[in-house]
Formats: structure tokens, C-alpha cells, sequence
């Protein structure tokens, strides 16, 4: 909603003072979105004038028409002289009146104004249009002309009003009566503690049986419909000056009084209107439902096909509006630039179902400034009010006359009443505001409040939202301030902070940020393509997925059975976007299917679900587990002075597995495996011992090239993917700090040699098993293959560090713990010592 500060200024007495910028921060208190406030007209300097024009020469010989004129601006620029000016527009004529800026004048956009010789003239000045005072669109894309009663000579700065300011404000959905003037205009009165002048308060006439004929056959649709006539429009009356600028500010087009009056009442009661030519409607105004497959041509000159839950507006002939979106071209108001004129009107101002209206715009992919309006609530008591203001501003601007008939045609309704404890805000904010202020700020919002420990609140017909205490708590809070809340936390009771479950998992994901990886949140959709894009067999489990029933996007209908697509989506992304060394993470829940759920219950609202529904919609849901994966490409470490630098390969995906594996305290065991959308020959098979036995716990590695080419990866892509279920099922109690001995450390190297295809974590293992408590740390730092090993063979090389907590290790013991350890590795591997 777009609100021009000199036309909130007719409803609250502001400070002359006041900026855009003072609104802003006081409607930012009281809870509006204030997006920008555009300063229009900044820099615009004069003298900027109306003129006459006098004459009109053609010039010939140029590639465009181009015009001499003469142009009488009174004394506006000094001398009194007709002000001679060149000009290639042609929708003016001798006698017109017309905006001139003279030379020394500055237009917006720093456009500085000389006299200048151009077309062999000289031209002192400018005529104007509305794009170059940065008014706006007019829908003449020419040359402003004016109506004949304004006098050469004066101001048109002021005339037009071309210096103001303009807040712009999101407006939630929860607040529709911010969508108009009044409604900001209420919110900026007790921002400011003043009074408000509703320009809803209106003296409208009783309804009679005289007014034009209308029959709702859907009073839920339609609660009420007021519609009045008005005859003898003059078909030369043009929208005055004011109201077209007060539209083009709040971003409207002017199109013709009839039309610009609707749309300016709108705007300022925030009852969205039509006019019909009443000469064009056929017998009495209906309202009911479509019927399917119906056919309605709406303003825009589309033909739209009717839903049978469509709410039309009809006559004789059919439906000739969509009710709250748009009317039809069938009874549009005549524009008078076609020759054709309307001089009697039938203005509808009606209130129609929220829900009905949004679904009815959505349908029909069709949202317009009403719909906007009605679907999020519209004051049903306004209507009358708004039918009267648009009947007093036609009789005033386009000589009409008022027909004495009122039609007004509306479904029983009663207040909305809520009970409140008086204190119930105090308790929400943790603040004593007392019943005094509780009942104030209500009342300021126009609430009636009566009661004194127990408030019997009826919320103002404009404010659907306020249905529960919680609803008015909110508004006392907002309105006394946001800031003026204690910002003290609560302290929780003891016994319910995180889970080991949820410490572990804030763990893991601290750990990989620390390793260097980004985290990244990602949809957990997807579909078919990617997961051909994979290189997934067909009856791989990730294919099994769970399709919804309404999908954001029908490329990606189902809930992701592995955390990869995305992750890959965000690297291609950002690489394609010049970031080319990535190393990225996430954790979350992938859905596996077990073809063993059931079909959900539908759960009653009237009371808290039984134990027995509870458990049967578990049954009903998926298996989710969670799963933490990350995804590299580009340079694991840059290369700079200290040194060339390295790419990221597949070792760098299985060691965030096993930082992984140390933040729960379990040992990892990394196999070779083949796990699709892996390279078979670069594809590590992580384990770890559950219950005692080796369970598989994800995979790493780089992925296969054809898997890269198909998602435009970069080459040589690495990543990881670790079930994080199954690492707290290994966890065996709580992590316990390692011990620091303070004696030295023994340190013993061996050379083994094994059969080239005996994994390395076989050797280590049994390394580790055979050196005993002694063993510190134990670290692979070489692998050899080559003619002095023998074919088939390799050479693993391996740092052995003992320490003892008690005391100095001899010679003899860490000599004695390492023959154990190669001994054991012997028996197991069929390891020999390198050199023996």
C-alpha cells in the first residue's frame, strides 16, 4: 500500500514538522512494514508553470515531426513575452494549456533546463509530459494538457503536486485494513496520540424499495450488497487534478471519472467497488455461484471459463462480473476518447467471502487490486459508506444527479464478542500494564470493552483478525511497544534441555563448519530426473519414494530418499556463479518408504487425539532417518606463498566421516565398496561395530564421471553420505576426554608388506588390537608398491605411538608392544616386515 504523506495529513492533524521518515519510525513501532519512503519531486526546482500555447509552427525536413510553438506563460518567466519552445510531440493543440519548466529550472534526475539551439531554433524551455516530472504513467504517454480554468502563469509544482512523499507498506495478510487510507490513517492517529477523522462517518440514507433490483442467491458468499444510481453524468467531466495525482502516487493509473472515483474510494475507505453502464445491464443485478463451465469475458478481454465455486455477479444474460476479482467488458464503463460516452451509473459496493475470493483469483490466476482486498478481509459496515462517498464525488465532479433508491440487500449478522481476563496481556508479555491500558489501547483500535476483572471485548467490523485474547494481548503489546518488553530470558525448568540425540547432532554439524564446510539448507524435494541422474539401478531403495498429493513443483512431486541431489544442485549453483572451491554440508531427514504403512486416520478437532490415533498415524508415516552428507570440488587448500596448494579428492570426504565418527566417540572402519552414484574405483564403504558387529554406516569417495557430466559438476566432484541414526545406535555411553600422561612418548615405526588386494584398515586393525593399552595413536604415512616388493604386493608404513599414564616406557616394552602388534597383523593379514 503505497500512501502519500499530504493525503494522510487530511486525516490526522500531524506536525507540519513531521517527515516521511518520522511516519515511518512511528508506524514501524506499532507493528506496519514500512518498506521505503520515495521522495518525489526530490531536486525538482522551478520555475515550472502552466503556459498557453499561442501558435504552432511545423518544421520540415527532419526525420521526425518537430514543432515551433509560442507558448504564454504570464509573468512566470519575468518578462511577460511568449516563451518560444521546440517540441516533437503532437497530442496538444493552439489554446491547450500545458506545463512548461523555463530555462534555470531542474527536472528530477538532475536534468538541468537551457535555452538551446536545436532544429535550427532556439528553444527556451520545455513542454512537459508526465515522465519527465516523474509523475507516472497517465496512459497519454504524451504531453500534459490541462483543463482550460487554470490560469497561465501559475505554480505547477504546486499545482500538480509534484514534491511529497510516499510510504510504501507490506501489508500482512493478518492487517487488510491497512490496505487504505483510513485504516493507516487509524494506525498513524494512535502512533501519534491524535484524533482521527474517519471519512467513513458519512450520513447515508436509509435503504428503500426505489433502488436498482439485486437478488443474492448465496448470502454466505455475499453478506451484503449495497448498490446506488446516479444519472446525468456529464460525458466531458474529466477526474480533477488532485484525484489523479493522489491515484498516480498510490500507484494507480487515472482511466475516467467514473472509473478513477471507484478506485480512489477504495483507496480510501478500503471497500473495493464497480460501476456498471447501467444502459448495458438487462433486468436485475444477481449474485450466486457459476455454473461449471459457464463463459465471462472479464475487463482485460480475457475469456475465462467459469468454476462451478466461482461467485458471479449477473443480469439477464449471464454473469457479467467475477464477484470481488473483476467485472465484465459487457457493462464496463464507456471510455469517452472512443467516441462513446456513459451518463448513467450503477455503483456496487459489496462484501464477499474471503475465502471464496482468493480461491476464485488463484483459480483463475486473475489478482487485482480488490481481490487483494477481500481476501484479506474487508469491513462489512463500510460498504454503505463507500457507495455514498463515490454517489458525492460524481454528483460534485461530473454533475450527476442521485437517484433516491438504495438497495441494500445483507444476511444477518452480530457482533463478535471475546472474553478476556483483564490481566491476560500482563501475563502473555510478562509485563504489568493494569487494566487501564489493557482497555485504552483496545479502545483506541475501536474495540468496545466492558467488564472489569473479565473484559467482554466486541472487535470493530473491520478487524476479522482479532478472534481470541491472544489476538487483543497482541495488540496491547504492539501498541505500547515491542522495545519496552523485557528482554530478560525465561528460566526453563530443570530436566528439559537438548537430548543427547540433539547435542550430538549440533556436534557434528560445529565440527564440519570447523573442518572448513559451509552449511547449506536445502527443499526436500525431488523427483524422477535426478535420481536418473545418479545412476540409480532400478530397484536401488532411493527410487522408492513418497509422492505428495500437492506438490510446490511437478518436476520434484516426492520427498527426497537421500540428502546428495541437493547439496550437488547448491554447488552447481554457486560454481556456476564463479565460486569454484566449495565445501559444502547438511544434515537432515531423508523419507524411506517400508511399504508397511498404513492409511492415516482422520483425527476429530473438537478434542485432543487418543493414544490409540496417535500411534496409528506413526504407523502411517514413513521412515525417517537422519543423514549428514557433504559435497566437495575445486582446491581443498589454496595455494599461495606458503606453498602449491591442493585439490579436494575422494580422501578429504572420507575424512569428514571420520571427523563424523571422533564427535561420537566411535572408530571408524573404511572399506572399498560400490555404491551408485560413486566411481567404482574411488568408493569407500564406512562401518562401524553395532552390538558387535560391523554395521554400514554411509559411503565417500569421488563420484562417477558419468554422474558429474549429467549434473554439470565440476570435474572430479567428491562427497560423503553417513546415516547418522545408525552412529548413535555405535555410541556406547557417554564420550569420555581422553587421559594427558605427562611421561614421553615411544615412538616406533614398521614396514609391512601384504597382498596388494588386503585393505589397510584390516592391517590397522589388527595393529590395534595387538599392541595393547599402550598404543596412543597409530598413523599410515606410506604406501609402496613396486619390483623391490614384488608383483601384487605393497609396503604400508606405519607411526606406532606408545605412552604410558604411570610411567616412562623403556625400550624393551615399546619394542616388545610393537613385535606383538606386527605379529598379530602377520596372523590376520599374512603381513610380513618390509626387509625381513
Amino acid at each position: 500500500m503505497r500512501v502519500p504523506l499530504s493525503w494522510l495529513r487530511e486525516y490526522v492533524d500531524l506536525p507540519a514538522t513531521e517527515t516521511g521518515r518520522d511516519v515511518q519510525a512511528k508506524l514501524v513501532a506499532v507493528g506496519l512494514e514500512v518498506e521505503t519512503v520515495e521522495q518525489i519531486g526530490a531536486g525538482l526546482k522551478g520555475p515550472l508553470a502552466v503556459g498557453k500555447v499561442l501558435t504552432i509552427e511545423e518544421l520540415e525536413g527532419f526525420k521526425k515531426p518537430i514543432r515551433f510553438c509560442t507558448v504564454d506563460v504570464g509573468t512566470a518567466n519575468g518578462t511577460g513575452e511568449p516563451q518560444e519552445i521546440v517540441c516533437g510531440a503532437r497530442n496538444f493543440a493552439v489554446g491547450d494549456k500545458v506545463v512548461v519548466v523555463l530555462p534555470g529550472a531542474v527536472l528530477p534526475g538532475d536534468f538541468a533546463i537551457a535555452a538551446r539551439k536545436t532544429y535550427g531554433k532556439t528553444s527556451h524551455g520545455m513542454i512537459c509530459s508526465t515522465d519527465e516530472l516523474g509523475m507516472g504513467d497517465d496512459g497519454t504517454h504524451g504531453i500534459i494538457v490541462l483543463p482550460p480554468e487554470h490560469e497561465v502563469g501559475t505554480d505547477a509544482i504546486e499545482l500538480l503536486q509534484l514534491v511529497d512523499e510516499v510510504l510504501d507498506i507490506a501489508v500482512t495478510p493478518d492487517r487488510g485494513y491497512c490496505l487504505s487510507m483510513r485504516g493507516v490513517a487509524r494506525e498513524t492517529a494512535i502512533a501519534y496520540g491524535l484524533p482521527l477523522r474517519d471519512p467513513a462517518l458519512l450520513d447515508v440514507p436509509a435503504p428503500n424499495a426505489y433502488g436498482y433490483p439485486v437478488k443474492v442467491a448465496d448470502p454466505i458468499g455475499c453478506s451484503r450488497f449495497t448498490a446506488r444510481t446516479v444519472v446525468g453524468l456529464q460525458p466531458e467531466a474529466r477526474s480533477p487534478i488532485w484525484m489523479q495525482r493522489r491515484l498516480q502516487k498510490a500507484g494507480m493509473r487515472p482511466i475516467s471519472l467514473a472509473v478513477d472515483v471507484t478506485n480512489y474510494v477504495m483507496l480510501e475507505l478500503g471497500q473495493p467497488l464497480h460501476a456498471y453502464d447501467r444502459t448495458r445491464i438487462d433486468g436485475p443485478i444477481g449474485v450466486r455461484r457459476a455454473e461449471q463451465g459457464e463463459k465471462l469475458t472479464t475487463l482485460d478481454g480475457t475469456v475465462r471459463v467459469l468454476d462451478a465455486a466461482d461467485l458471479v455477479i449477473t443480469d439477464n444474460r449471464g454473469p457479467i462480473g467475477l464477484a470481488g476479482v473483476m467485472g465484465g467488458a459487457n457493462t464496463e464503463i464507456a471510455d469517452a476518447s472512443e467516441g462513446t460516452h456513459t451518463t448513467e451509473v450503477v455503483i456496487e459496493a459489496a462484501h464477499f467471502d474471503a475465502i471464496s475470493i482468493a480461491r476464485t483469483a488463484r483459480r483463475h490466476k486473475l489478482a487485482s487490486e480488490a481481490s487483494k482486498r477481500f481476501e484479506r478481509g474487508v469491513d462489512p459496515q463500510a460498504a454503505a459508506a463507500a457507495a455514498q462517498r463515490t454517489v458525492d464525488l460524481l454528483v460534485l465532479l461530473a454533475g450527476g444527479t442521485a437517484e433516491a433508491g438504495v438497495t441494500e440487500v445483507s444476511a444477518p449478522s452480530g457482533p463478535r464478542t471475546i472474553t478476556m481476563a483483564a490481566d491476560h496481556p500482563d501475563k502473555v508479555a510478562g509485563v504489568a500494564y493494569g487494566r487501564e491500558t489493557v482497555v485504552r489501547r483496545l479502545q483506541e483500535v475501536g474495540c468496545d470493552v466492558y467488564g472489569q476483572d473479565e473484559l467482554l471485548v466486541t472487535a470493530p467490523s473491520w478487524r476479522p483478525d482479532l478472534n481470541e485474547p491472544n489476538d487483543l494481548a497482541e495488540e496491547v503489546i504492539r501498541l505500547e511497544g515491542y522495545e519496552n518488553l523485557p528482554s530478560t530470558l525465561p528460566t526453563p525448568p530443570s530436566g528439559r534441555g537438548l537430548t543427547d540425540r540433539q547435542r550430538l547432532h549440533r556436534r557434528i554439524g560445529r565440527a564440519l563448519a570447523g573442518a572448513g564446510y559451509v552449511e547449506a539448507l536445502n527443499y526436500p524435494f525431488t523427483g524422477e530426473a535426478v535420481l536418473d541422474q545418479l545412476g540409480l539401478e532400478a530397484d536401488d531403495a532411493r527410487r522408492r519414494t513418497v509422492k505428495l498429493v500437492n506438490p510446490l513443483s511437478d518436476e520434484e512431486p516426492s520427498l527426497r530418499t537421500t540428502l546428495l541431489p541437493g547439496l550437488l544442485g547448491t554447488l552447481r549453483r554457486n560454481d556456476g556463479r564463479g565460486s569454484h572451491d566449495l565445501a559444502l554440508f547438511e544434515t537432515g531427514l531423508v523419507f524411506r518408504p517400508t511399504g508397511h504403512e498404513t492409511k492415516p486416520v482422520r483425527l476429530s478437532v473438537d478434542r485432543r487425539p487418543s493414544d490409540e490415533e496417535i500411534a496409528s498415524l506413526d504407523a502411517a508415516l514413513p521412515r525417517q532417518p537422519r543423514r549428514a552428507a557433504v559435497v566437495l570440488a575445486g582446491a581443498r587448500e589454496q595455494a599461495g606463498w606458503w606453498g602449491k596448494g591442493r585439490p579436494a579428492d575422494w580422501a578429504d570426504s572420507v575424512e569428514a566421516a571420520r571427523a563424523i565418527a571422533r564427535e561420537a566417540g566411535v572408530d571408524l572402519t573404511v572399506r572399498a565398496g560400490q555404491h551408485a552414484p560413486w566411481h567404482p574405483g574411488r568408493c569407500a564403504a564406512l562401518y562401524v561395530t553395532v552390538n558387535g558387529e560391523e554395521t554400514l554406516f554411509g559411503h565417500a569417495g569421488e563420484l562417477h564421471p558419468r554422474v558429474i557430466k549429467e549434473l554439470h559438476l565440476p570435474e572430479r566432484t567428491c562427497a560423503m553420505e553417513v546415516e547418522l541414526d545408525v552412529l548413535e545406535q555405535a555410541v556406547d555411553g557417554a564420550l569420555q576426554a581422553p587421559r594427558i600422561s605427562t611421561f614421553p612418548v615411544a615412538t616406533q615405526d614398521v614396514a609391512l608388506v601384504v597382498d596388494q588386494d588386503v585393505p589397510a584398515a584390516d592391517v590397522e586393525r589388527a595393529l590395534r588390537d595387538g599392541a595393547g593399552e599402550l598404543l596412543e595413536s597409530l598413523r599410515l604415512f606410506d604406501v609402496f608398491t613396486g619390483e623391490q616388493i614384488g608383483e601384487g604386493r605393497k609396503s604400508l608404513a606405519y607411526a606406532l605411538r606408545f605412552r604410558a599414564a604411570d610411567r616412562t616406557l623403556t625400550v624393551d616394552e615399546a619394542s616388545a608392544a610393537r613385535d606383538t602388534a606386527v605379529a598379530l597383523a602377520a596372523e590376520r593379514t599374512g603381513a610380513v616386515l618390509r626387509g625381513a
